[in-house]
């Protein structure tokens, strides 16, 4: 089955900072659909999420600390995290997330693709360092204001993604002045209290101030029908966790939440 997405203009939130996105698909004779994978653009994504826990006071508590949560952690986790693991500040590698698609590997159709700007990449003819300061001059009050903005993404589908099998994530990221080692991202995908999937990939090595892309292949897991019926009729009750690890420090946590009623007119 060839399903195809497109993606509609982001929408900036008023909670929690986020951005919504949202993709509808369509399958040969009928409503269907893709889904998501957290997509993070900056330090965060596209996203519309209500706030998921993790006020700037507990955010401010630890950025005065290294983390020390672990990756043997992360795994063991029932749930999703009421809060953020991590503070923000502890991307201290400055890695930003610039480019995202899925595709399905059995159609080779795109089902979902957001990148950020170039303007908001390293413009021509400057350097890093002007860049990064253009950038933070650009910042007004609102934008500092939430330290968890970015974080959340939420995405909305239509239902024929849960009958894929196997999708191909595609990320393009850039790193900062620090060579990045062992670069690690955990992903725990649940529905309500209900653990569906765990991926777990590897970045690799990253030099200073390199631009990288990868694909990673995620095999979705055969839900019962009663599931994902449950889960069509629940929007934004399934969501992740993504735990990213340099050197099994933890250094970024971002959340998402999925919908996959799109298209359906009730």
């Amino acid at each position: 089955m060839s399903v195809v997405g497109k993606q509609l203009n982001p929408v900036q939130s008023s909670s929690a900072g986020a951005v919504t996105t949202s993709s509808s698909s369509a399958a040969a004779g009928s409503s269907s659909a893709g889904s998501g994978v957290e997509a993070n653009g900056g330090s965060g994504g596209s996203s519309g999420a209500a706030a998921a826990g993790g006020g700037a006071s507990n955010d401010a508590k630890r950025a005065a600390e290294p983390c020390s949560v672990s990756p043997d952690e992360v795994l063991h986790l029932t749930k999703i995290t009421d809060d953020y693991l991590c503070s923000a500040n502890a991307n201290v590698f400055e890695i930003d997330f610039t480019r995202f698609k899925i595709r399905d590997l059995e159609s080779g159709a795109v089902l979902f693709e957001i990148a950020k700007p170039p303007s908001e990449q390293y413009p021509d003819g400057l350097s890093v360092e002007e860049t990064m300061l253009a950038a933070a001059e650009e910042l007004s009050l609102e934008d500092t204001a939430d330290p968890n903005a970015g974080r959340y993404v939420r995405y909305q589908f239509t239902p024929a993604f849960l009958n894929l099998k196997t999708v191909g994530a595609t990320v393009e990221f850039t790193v900062g002045s620090q060579p990045v080692n062992n670069f690690r991202m955990i992903e725990r995908h649940f529905f309500r209290d209900r653990l569906l999937k765990t991926f777990d990939f590897e970045f690799g090595y990253c030099i200073p101030y390199s631009k990288n892309t990868c694909e990673h292949i995620y095999e979705f897991p055969n839900l019962p029908p009663d599931l994902v019926a449950e889960m069509i009729s629940s929007p934004f009750e399934t969501r992740s966790d993504s735990f990213y690890f340099v050197e099994n420090r933890l250094v970024m946590h971002n959340k998402a939440d999925y919908a996959y009623d799109g298209g359906i007119i009730v």
